[in-house]
């Protein structure tokens, strides 16, 4: 069972304390101003390949560069907690049976055998360190046994040792309790009375600037893990636009293979130059897509490592050793207002090709390089006959083309055919009041916000039924006005602007959820991706248009106030 215990201390603990240079466990570890760790003298080793009059080391781990102090390399913080826990795991495989060395040497690094063991320290001790122990003010007063009597004592080194309250350089008997953020120094009462007593000085107790600094901390690596998914969000926005170029590139290298099949021999000249275009231009922008993949992990993976050093220390670090931390850790942070993810730039996303006619000299087609839609039909105008709108609000689609117009100003529902011809409308004074917002559901169900209920149509606009999603406030101030629904295969959601709600409900009405939200209108016809990434302009230079829908051949239907226009992609 000691055994055991020994084995699982050194898997848990073997991933912090190790160096990443030498992997071995820390000796005499320095930190350098990214947060991460080395030993000593793995960092001179480093030092001494690089040039004599370099003034700089960098991180093997994260690259970054820290300035080496007029003291050398030894001048650097020391990571005292991990020195304690790499003490800690020796301690106690040596207590637990598991040590493999024969004898024990001093914790002074001369090589000399310990036979004594300070309690208060943890410290292995050889005989010149135990009276050295003795003569010194803040040590005399500790307990030391044989290193013999320690180690048949079989107790864990935690039930030997006990807090040590580090105390004041200056005033060696008080111990630190205060930190004066004007010098930035760990300070003790007598400091407070004698050193640090006039106005300018601000000090607080350690206790509360330490809450404040975790908080502080803490408050910086939330805003991160934002940050962090907005990175990925926006990464997968990019790798939709890139695997979105290559169907692209593929469409146009097949239709530039079948119409360069359709013509004669001597044109397939002309055909290959042309796909050597377009996979040209899709080798430059899947480059340039790369280039922008690359920046943003680099600057994830960058932000990866400062953020896994923070919260090690964070951890790890005992409070007094995090106040003096404070300033290095507050600096390596501040990369978080550097962080700039690049977006999706779906603009470089389309490819396609514009075919004409081979005569003479001409090429075989035209490399389009930019997503164009191009307006196909129109139909209706300003009026009040059956063709015509006072306000087309919105429109829907069935399966088979057909398509729907709500009349907000006429109340009236009307179905036209896939090119505009008039087919039939719905405008009974008692059934409608303020129709908007039409949905088609997969069953070809027509569903129709009518501002306090929702109506369900057939495919000739016949009733089918209606349901109330929700009902006016108890005070009379929100009352209820529907103006926009969704309708899946099992569920239909409604949108109240009057009560400021989204209600879910199963297809025959029955509520399932309601969720409150404010609505904000907007009149832009625009393609965007699921994760908010700008793809296309649809249509521009529009009278009004307040509301789209797709057709099965996915051309796009915008009611335009006073006609319905479709578009279709170039």
């Amino acid at each position: 069972m000691a055994e055991a215990a020994a084995k699982t201390v050194w898997k848990i603990s073997q991933g912090h304390l190790e160096c990443s240079i030498c992997c071995c466990l820390f000796k005499d570890p320095k930190m350098l101003d990214c947060l991460h760790s080395f030993c000593l003298k793995c960092l001179k080793e480093m030092m001494s390949k690089q040039k004599p009059e370099a003034e700089k080391i960098i991180c093997p781990v994260c690259r970054r560069e820290t300035q080496v102090p007029d003291g050398g390399l030894q001048s650097l913080a020391s990571s005292f907690f991990l020195s304690s826990l790499v003490d800690e795991v020796k301690q106690q495989k040596e207590v637990l049976g598991d040590a493999s060395a024969p004898t024990v040497t001093c914790d002074c690094g001369e090589g000399k055998e310990a036979t004594w063991r300070c309690l208060d320290c943890s410290d292995n001790l050889c005989q010149e360190c135990r009276k050295a122990h003795g003569r010194f003010k803040s040590t005399k007063n500790h307990q030391i046994i044989s290193l013999g009597d320690w180690k048949k004592s079989k107790m864990p080194p935690a039930e030997h040792s006990k807090p040590i309250t580090p105390m004041c350089t200056i005033h060696t008997d008080h111990p630190l309790c205060f930190f004066c953020d004007t010098c930035n120094t760990l300070i003790c009462s007598m400091c407070v009375a004698l050193d640090h007593r006039s106005a300018e000085h601000n000090f607080l107790k350690i206790d509360d600037l330490i809450r404040s600094f975790r908080s502080e901390v803490e408050n910086i690596l939330q805003k991160f893990e934002k940050s962090r998914q907005h990175f990925k969000s926006t990464e997968k926005s990019i790798e939709h636009a890139r695997n979105r170029l290559q169907k692209k590139l593929a469409q146009a290298r097949t239709g530039i293979d079948a119409k360069a099949e359709a013509e004669i021999a001597k044109i397939r000249n002309k055909a290959k130059l042309l796909t050597d275009k377009v996979n040209e231009i899709g080798q430059e922008r899947d480059s340039e897509y790369e280039k922008v993949l690359t920046n943003n992990r680099e600057q994830m993976e960058r932000a990866d490592h400062t953020i896994a050093a923070v919260n090690d220390l964070m951890s790890q670090a005992d409070d007094f050793e995090l106040l003096e931390l404070k300033p290095k850790v507050m600096h390596n942070l501040e990369f978080q207002e550097e962080l700039k993810c690049e977006p999706a730039n779906y603009g470089l996303s389309f490819i396609g090709v514009r075919f004409q006619d081979v005569v003479s000299d001409a090429d075989l087609g035209e490399v389009c390089v930019r997503e164009k839609w191009q307006l196909k039909e129109k139909f209706g105008k300003k009026g009040t006959n059956d063709e015509e709108f006072k306000c087309a609000r919105a429109v829907a689609c069935f399966t088979n083309g057909d398509i729907v117009v709500t009349d907000t100003d006429l109340k009236r529902l009307s179905l036209f055919s896939s090119t505009g011809r008039y087919k039939t409308a719905v405008a009974e004074g008692g059934l409608m009041h303020q129709l908007e917002a039409p949905w088609v559901s997969h069953d070809d169900l027509l569903f129709v916000t009518d501002k306090k209920k929702v109506k369900v149509f057939d495919t000739e606009l016949q009733f089918v039924r209606e349901f109330t999603p929700s009902a006016d406030d108890a005070d009379g101030r929100s009352k209820s006005y529907l103006t926009a629904i969704a309708v899946d295969s099992q569920r239909v959601a409604v949108a109240d602007k009057g009560r400021k709600v989204i209600s879910v409900h199963n297809l025959d009405g029955s509520l399932i959820a309601s969720i409150s939200n404010n609505m904000v209108g907007d009149c832009a016809v625009q393609c965007y991706d699921s994760n908010g990434a700008f793809i296309a302009t649809v249509a521009q230079g529009m009278y009004n248009p307040l509301g789209m829908a797709f057709t099965p051949a996915g051309d796009v239907v915008v009611a335009d106030r006073h006609s319905v226009k479709i578009f279709e992609r170039m």
